[in-house]
């Protein structure tokens, strides 16, 4: 394999592990890679020699950050998702930014599935039970997903393998998206209907799509209130998407019977050194979010993940291999995988 060019040896990577960054070492020969498992806001080395960072969507990379960089060329996120990253700003500075347009279709809609089955059969509730010695069945009916109708928010590569595997639990399937393609509706059996119409008839509803200034809030006081009742909640795609205080109201009022969430708003505040900036700087939108999110963690009708669906030893692999490709195709002059600015 071809070694990197002298102006992009430089190499820092964010949220990496000791195995992974030498996965990712390998995979692109020559570079001087220094990672660290923290977010880029905990790495302290000097910036000023860095050509590209590769990122994962703890990790923003806005003006502040970007400032660090000086002699910066590429930014090579780690997800699909680019939200976190000032598209724009790094566009003015010439600044490529790449992504991971596929890794884990199918990873990520295991995990969705595997929230359903939690609260459609109440397993955390059981689990926490039985830990204290307690075996009796009250209160942990569940229900059975075949013949339920499920509700896929956003029928692209995650959706459509959430879709597959609905079909195969004898689930009735019905979709909302921007684009509608019906050869895959008839393959997969599925319906495309207005968002309003799924909220109405969906037993069970998972929300796939990406993050963006049409999908921000989406799930608001008003789309919660037009769900069926005792609709089970599963979102593996962006905090941002779903109103926290909304979702908490639903909760309350019964509408929604259990949430799973593998993503929570504002949930880059949520760790040990999040909850300490976000108390010590008493910024109100984020001590809001805080409050919310630890009331949604205790919820007994609630699963909280750590933004791990996408997180298998495969898609992982996966990930690092994309990203090596978009790295060394930036330095062959051929970029690939490029965020446009006008996608935002």
């Amino acid at each position: 394999m071809k070694p990197l060019a002298d102006h992009l040896k430089e190499v820092v990577a964010t949220e990496l592990n000791n195995e992974d960054s030498a996965f990712l070492s390998r995979l692109i020969p020559g570079c001087h890679l220094q990672s660290t498992e923290g977010t880029l806001d905990s790495w302290t080395g000097d910036g000023s020699s860095v050509t590209v960072l590769s990122v994962m969507v703890h990790s923003p990379v806005r003006t502040a950050e970007l400032d660090r960089f000086p002699n910066l060329r590429m930014v090579a996120a780690r997800s699909t998702g680019f939200d976190h990253i000032d598209v724009v700003e790094a566009k003015r500075r010439n600044i490529v930014v790449s992504h991971v347009p596929a890794y884990g279709s199918n990873t990520v809609a295991e995990h969705t599935f595997a929230l359903i089955l939690m609260l459609s059969r109440k397993i955390h509730q059981a689990y926490e039970r039985t830990m204290r010695g307690q075996f009796n069945l009250e209160g942990l009916m569940g229900i059975d997903l075949a013949g339920k109708t499920i509700g896929v928010i956003g029928a692209g590569r995650i959706g459509l393998n959430v879709i597959r595997m609905a079909r195969g639990f004898g689930m009735n399937v019905i979709a909302a998206d921007a684009a509608h393609d019906h050869n895959l509706a008839d393959l997969l059996s599925f319906e495309y209907v207005p968002l309003p119409v799924l909220l109405q008839r969906a037993d069970v509803i998972a929300v796939c799509c990406p993050l963006n200034d049409s999908t921000r809030g989406m799930f608001d006081l008003a789309a919660f209130q037009g769900m069926k009742r005792g609709v089970i909640f599963v979102n593996t795609a962006r905090g941002g998407i779903v109103d926290s205080s909304a979702l908490l109201w639903a909760l309350g009022e019964g509408i929604v019977g259990g949430a799973g969430l593998d993503v929570l708003e504002g949930e880059v505040l949520m760790d040990e050194d999040g909850l300490l900036a976000g108390v010590s700087q008493g910024k109100e939108n984020d001590m809001r979010n805080i409050a919310e999110n630890l009331i949604l963690m205790r919820h007994p009708n609630v699963v909280v993940t750590p933004h791990m669906a996408f997180y298998s030893r495969e898609a992982v692999n996966r990930i690092l291999e994309t990203t090596a490709a978009n790295i060394l195709a930036f330095e062959a002059g051929k970029p690939i995988n490029v965020v446009a600015a006008t996608t935002l």
